[in-house]
């Protein structure tokens, strides 16, 4: 299962989105920040559309922004929009997908959480994301379904995820209250597990995006905000987890990487 920020998704496909997606044996790809409606995306990805890979997809009302979508080799048996939320549900930022077969039941969740802007009304707009966001999670998570919510958490949990930590101590993303929101999702002794920081514990990273700007991503400068967050079964099965970083800058097809988690069977 792969989930990745696209960061326009009609761009991507033209820099190398499509052969990835070729080359890819995730059976699942998140997609994040498309930037398009539910015909531009089923257009600009037709091409892996005719090779047998199923769309279900949440259009933003604001043209141009946010945006997420799933692809799967299986149909879903059911696709849901939003969370409940009057502000948040149109906003093309939540979308979850289920799957059952081969005696599995799972639910995959493609998310796009507000980036948010430290003392600005964007902020508040992440903030007030946040606060219904945690207890849907919650609930969600009592259920007692197998579940993964792929996607762009916009937030470094620790130090160990943004490579220039002490810069960024009031930067949005790295705030200390949208730290401490992450920890009561995915903490100890939390029903959610962050998959990839399980594998890969007590390590710098990998990091999954990178600014444009200067030599961030040369120098590996990034943070670690695109995440699986796994019920504790479907987490307890994830065999190996990767960033898969491009070889160069040029080979870029987004300011983020995808984050790829293979589960056991």
């Amino acid at each position: 299962m792969s989930t990745v920020n696209v960061n326009g998704v009609r761009a991507a496909t033209r820099k190398g989105l499509l052969e990835w997606l070729g080359g890819t044996e995730a059976e699942v790809v998140c997609l994040q920040e498309t930037r398009a409606d539910d015909k531009q995306l089923a257009t600009a990805l037709a091409p892996v559309l005719d090779d047998g890979w199923s769309l279900a997809s949440a259009e933003p009302a604001a043209k141009g922004r946010n945006g997420v979508a799933v692809l799967s080799r299986a149909e879903p048996a059911a696709v849901r929009i939003g969370f409940g939320s009057d502000e948040f549900d149109d906003s093309g930022r939540y979308l979850e997908a289920d799957f059952d077969h081969d005696g599995h039941a799972l639910t995959v969740a493609s998310l796009y959480l507000p980036s948010g802007e430290a003392n600005t009304p964007k902020q508040d707009e992440k903030d007030r994301f946040l606060a219904e966001f945690g207890p849907f999670l919650a609930e969600r998570a009592s259920r007692g379904r197998e579940m993964v919510v792929c996607g762009d958490w916009n937030i470094a949990h620790a130090e160990a995820d943004i490579k220039n930590w002490k810069g960024n101590l009031k930067s949005s993303g790295f705030l200390p209250h949208e730290r401490e929101w992450l920890t009561g999702i995915i903490g100890d002794g939390t029903p959610w597990t962050d998959v990839v920081r399980a594998l890969h514990p007590g390590v710098d990273g990998p990091y999954s995006w990178w600014s444009y700007r200067g030599k961030a991503f040369d120098n590996d400068a990034g943070w670690r905000i695109d995440y699986q967050v796994a019920t504790s079964a479907l987490a307890d099965r994830a065999a190996d987890a990767r960033v898969e970083r491009a070889a160069t800058y040029d080979a870029r097809w987004s300011d983020h990487a995808p984050v790829t988690v293979r589960y056991a069977a």
